[in-house]
């Protein structure tokens, strides 16, 4: 067995395969490991992250600025929503630019993260974007920051339903190396 040296700052080098992080730093790294698939393929896409700062999840917020060079130099621009509306909605804007042949790049993907109660009032912009789509080489994650003991919002939330009701489709990764898969 091979002695592989690992360290912290390893955590945004996509040349690495073995990285320390955690789950927030995990969705800083796909982000990037998204414009690398995609220039891989020839495509020049870009990468749109916004939310609620006020999330459970969020510690994203804070992992997207400390990365800010990175994410940079993977046109990956971060920019906090002032409420999980007003983000979702950035978002969907994000991905009609290209379904009209407008945009700038061959497509931008993108990371929303927020609350439950945010969920709540983001129905309306997410069952429209959901139904609208995206562009060929786009596509929006949407990361639910749930809180089904209350500890940090003001109401339990379990945002799945929200989800079926919108007909989006649930991925409920287990750990970090799921949210990388």
């Amino acid at each position: 067995m091979t002695r592989q040296d690992i360290s912290l700052n390893d955590r945004y080098d996509l040349d690495k395969i073995q990285v320390l992080l955690n789950g927030t730093q995990a969705l800083v790294r796909l982000m990037m490991m998204l414009r690398a698939r995609d220039a891989a393929a020839g495509l020049n896409t870009a990468g749109y992250v916004t939310g609620y700062r006020g999330s459970p999840l969020g510690a994203v917020d804070m992992q997207m600025t400390r990365a800010a060079k990175q994410l940079s130099a993977a046109q990956v621009t971060f920019q906090a929503g002032l409420n999980e509306d007003l983000a979702a909605t950035a978002l969907w804007g994000s991905q009609q630019a290209e379904l009209r042949g407008e945009g700038k790049y061959d497509g931008v993907f993108g990371l929303w993260y927020g609350k439950g109660p945010g969920v709540d009032r983001s129905g309306d912009v997410m069952r429209h974007a959901n139904m609208a789509g995206t562009s060929p080489h786009g596509g929006v994650v949407m990361a639910m920051g749930d809180d089904h003991t209350g500890e940090s919002s003001t109401t339990l939330h379990q945002s799945d339903w929200a989800m079926v009701d919108a007909y989006m489709p649930i991925v409920s990764p287990a750990g970090v190396q799921e949210i990388m898969d």
